[in-house]
């Protein structure tokens, strides 16, 4: 079983200002929780006992949330200080602290509801007993409470691929499971996780897991207000 799971947190949130202009996204409010501190508490309903959260981007906000409040988790943050590193630099600048072992990355925006859980443990059982080295949670686009989605990628016998552009079907929601030796023979310090997947694309090694569950996720400041009245 996975123990350890990485927040992305570094980025701007530029699609929601001016909101974020003083605040950063993972704390946007949604009812009683922030986006991290939803995503914190869906770590832990999971059974992850340590967490590490990459900051750039008004870090020292976060770092006082976290400070802060008592999660029961044992949090590790890593600051981005010189320069945001983008989310596949990020995850491999704080690579060390995952040993050899699969672990989770997630992304804060997307609403995580208790639901995924369930889906989660099936692609982690899947991922461990295949020796997969990456499956990431993807959804079909009509899922999404944001329409304005355009896909991401297409599914076929559970490998992800970018055929026919014109027509990807799916978006990925934020949850990967990883191996650390997927980032072999990265010299980049700033990279997006998409020069990994598409590395393992070419190599048929990128693998999908379809979520089944209406997807929401909190893309643009007029989304984030439609969730709000939704909530």
């Amino acid at each position: 079983m996975m123990m350890k799971a990485m927040i992305l947190c570094a980025g701007y949130g530029k699609r929601l200002r001016p909101i974020t202009e003083n605040c950063p996204k993972p704390l946007l409010q949604i009812g009683k929780e922030t986006l991290l501190s939803n995503t914190l508490k869906f770590l832990i309903k999971f059974g992850i006992k340590e967490v590490v959260i990459n900051t750039h981007y008004l870090a020292d906000q976060i770092a006082d949330y976290i400070n802060n409040n008592n999660f029961n988790l044992s949090i590790t943050i890593i600051r981005e200080k010189e320069a945001i590193l983008d989310t596949g630099g990020g995850i491999l600048n704080a690579i060390k602290y995952f040993s050899n072992k699969p672990f989770l990355t997630i992304n804060p925006d997307t609403i995580w509801r208790t639901e995924y859980i369930k889906e989660l443990k099936i692609m982690e059982k899947d991922l461990i007993s295949k020796k997969k080295n990456c499956s990431i949670l993807i959804v079909d686009k009509k899922k999404s409470f944001d329409k304005n989605f355009k896909g991401d990628f297409n599914l076929k016998d559970n490998l992800v691929n970018r055929d026919n552009k014109k027509k990807l079907k799916y978006i990925y929601t934020g949850l990967q499971i990883i191996r650390p030796n997927i980032f072999l023979g990265l010299n980049s310090k700033i990279f997006s996780i998409n020069t990994v997947w598409n590395k393992l694309i070419k190599n048929y090694e990128l693998y999908g897991f379809k979520s089944n569950l209406d997807f929401i996720h909190v893309s643009t400041l007029e989304t984030y207000k439609k969730i709000l009245k939704k909530s």
